[in-house]
């Protein structure tokens, strides 16, 4: 069957890969696995011979139809579905209830370079419902979304990922381990989905808002951004002031906890709920 490049499809055929990725997940014995775009089932037959049950997320109709005559309907689940509309919390609730100590959801997959930051998006949303998750992306987007504040590559995408849990860079791969072979090289991370807002005291809608408002004009120092997203220039500069920041911070210059202590301060000055939106369709980006 041939690729479909609308849906950015590039079929894992690498083995071995598929075998450290299927490891990389833990023991699964007893645990309900998501994969996203099983495509041709290269991690798929691992997943269905190590864990408690697979549910298979799978937009093109015609892979849905060889993956459900190729995989026993008891082992895997195969859902004609688009993943950013399947909802994970349901999921965990139908499954729960099936054991006293039930565990959160698992999440697998090779995401499609084409929609790689919405479904991060997507399961951070989640993840009350996911405990953890590995996932192979553009390496362009794994380095965003791994980098440390003050490289080239920290970004909107790096904090609002890395708020929702700790990251691993695992391995990467190169094109010839897909077919077709892509133009990127790709890599494999583990996310750990553990929400830092409660860690950090910070409301998340609001604190997201502000991170949104801080990398709205990259060329722009955080004062200018906290300016043009309504927050008054006196209290813009206080606030850098009163969380250490130097007054031409930059917003990639900037860790977690700083932001965190960013929002605090104007919390507590009554400012936060102020922030203005650069863009509301704005959202971190994948390339």
């Amino acid at each position: 069957m041939k690729s479909k490049a609308r849906l950015g499809q590039n079929f894992l055929t690498d083995q071995r890969a598929a075998q450290r990725i299927v490891a990389a997940l833990g023991d699964v014995s007893g645990r309900t696995v998501i994969e996203i775009g099983p495509g041709r089932g290269a991690i798929t037959g691992g997943l269905a011979a190590r864990a408690g049950r697979v549910l298979a997320v799978e937009l093109d109709r015609e892979l849905v139809a060889g993956l459900r005559d190729r995989f026993p309907p008891d082992r895997v689940t195969v859902l004609h579905q688009d993943v950013l509309k399947f909802d994970f919390a349901a999921c965990f609730a139908e499954f729960s209830t099936e054991r006293a100590k039930a565990s959160r959801l698992c999440v697998v997959g090779n995401l499609p370079y084409y929609i790689t930051s919405p479904i991060l998006l997507k399961l951070a949303a989640s993840h009350a419902a996911i405990d953890s998750a590995v996932l192979m992306v553009q390496r362009e987007v794994a380095d965003r979304v791994l980098a440390s504040p003050g490289s080239r590559d920290y970004g909107l995408l790096s904090v609002t990922v890395q708020m929702y849990g700790p990251l691993e860079r695992l391995f990467d791969l190169p094109p010839e381990s897909f077919s077709p072979p892509p133009a990127v090289h790709s890599t494999v991370f583990r996310w750990k989905l553990a929400p830092r807002f409660a860690e950090l005291e910070v409301e998340e809608a609001a604190f997201l808002r502000l991170v949104r408002a801080a990398f709205a004009q990259k060329r722009k120092t955080l004062a200018n951004n906290l300016r043009a997203a309504g927050i008054a220039p006196a209290l813009a500069s206080a606030a850098l002031a009163g969380t250490g920041l130097p007054p031409a911070s930059r917003a990639e210059t900037v860790p977690l906890e700083d932001f965190a202590a960013l929002w605090r301060f104007l919390y507590f000055e009554g400012a936060s709920g102020t922030i203005r939106e650069a863009n509301p369709n704005d959202q971190p980006e994948d390339s």
